[in-house]
């Protein structure tokens, strides 16, 4: 007699080929909103808490607690962004509508480094591309706002929706991730924390070396002091050179211009102070916060920025730190080890 599939299996095949089928297409429609889910899983991570406290504690209503929260959020978010966005705006735009401006401060570097040091590292062709980089980079910055803010709209949008079924997202993993409750609560928990430590620990540092770096800009007399400080909290969050790409430039514009003490005073602030933070603080805060080993931030980062762009710098790691946590998992549930990782 000839082996043949029930029919049940048949049935059973083909409905998980559609679903799956229906799951690439909506993903793939869906991926250019990739940030904004991760953002309103980032947000939700951090109010969680404070959702369930208001609720339960104080007694509000859920709608009600979940759109002061939101508020709460779009003000502490929301408008320091709108002011550096702004910032920024202003300061890139007359670089992007004349490249020369730009050029000109690298000359001096260029010819300084020349004549003091024989290094002929800014030549025609390595302006050429770092123009064509920063260029490209600022317009992408002015020219993705829009973009962006409605990224945060659809954020915003799905967190009310999580804030308000806080108890009946929790009750459905908790009985349908195929993992047994210890685990499934230690899925919960420390996903909550590694989401805590990037989404806080990266931006604090970030302000804590851009304000050092700030301060010291304004003290050695650096024109737009503001501006340069926010772009040392920016690219300090960049992995291995972190905040040295804005303050070298710096010490060597000074020092191209003939400010040589002030020069060498920058130098100084940022290898001691602005690099001390980000040696020492960016690593203790987050490791204190959720244990994230340094090498998971350094490579996190890498990729996080491939996927994601800028925003990758917080989600990288993120994900990082859970594809390893998921590992750890799997192989306690099905591994033969007893002290898998």
């Amino acid at each position: 007699m000839i082996n043949q599939i029930h029919p049940n299996k048949v049935r059973q095949l083909f409905f998980l080929s559609v679903i799956i089928l229906l799951f690439i297409v909506i993903s793939k429609e869906l991926y250019s909103m990739l940030s904004a889910f991760l953002g309103a899983i980032t947000l939700y991570a951090l109010l969680r808490n404070l959702m369930i406290q208001l609720v339960i504690k104080y007694h509000f209503k859920k709608w009600l607690a979940s759109l002061l929260l939101i508020l709460s959020t779009l003000i502490v978010i929301i408008l320091p962004s709108i002011w550096i966005v702004s910032i920024s705006i202003e300061k890139l735009q007359p670089i992007i509508n004349n490249p020369t401006l730009f050029n000109q401060s690298f000359e001096k570097i260029h010819i300084y480094l020349i004549q003091k040091a024989h290094i002929d590292i800014l030549n025609a062709d390595n302006i050429a591309k770092i123009n064509a980089f920063v260029i490209g980079y600022a317009k992408n910055i002015v020219g993705g706002t829009m973009s962006t803010l409605g990224n945060v709209f659809i954020a915003f949008f799905v967190l009310y929706f999580m804030l308000v079924e806080t108890f009946e997202i929790e009750t459905w993993l908790r009985k349908n991730v195929p993992f047994k409750n210890s685990n499934v609560n230690k899925i919960m928990t420390e996903s909550r924390n590694l989401i805590v430590s990037n989404a806080i620990g990266v931006p604090i540092v970030a302000m804590l070396q851009g304000l050092t770096g700030l301060i010291g800009y304004f003290i050695f007399g650096v024109n737009d002091f503001v501006f340069l400080g926010l772009l040392t909290a920016i690219c300090s969050m960049i992995p291995v050179v972190g905040a040295m790409i804005i303050w070298v430039p710096i010490l060597l514009y000074q020092l191209s211009i003939g400010n040589t003490w002030q020069g060498i005073a920058i130098g100084l602030w940022g290898l001691l102070l602005i690099g001390s933070i980000d040696n020492i603080a960016r690593f203790a805060l987050q490791k204190k916060m959720a244990n994230v080993h340094p090498l998971i931030t350094i490579f996190g980062v890498l990729i996080g920025i491939n996927i994601f762009g800028f925003l990758g710098i917080i989600f990288g790691p993120i994900l990082f730190s859970i594809f390893f946590l998921l590992v750890k998992i799997y192989l306690d549930e099905y591994g033969k080890s007893t002290n898998p990782i």
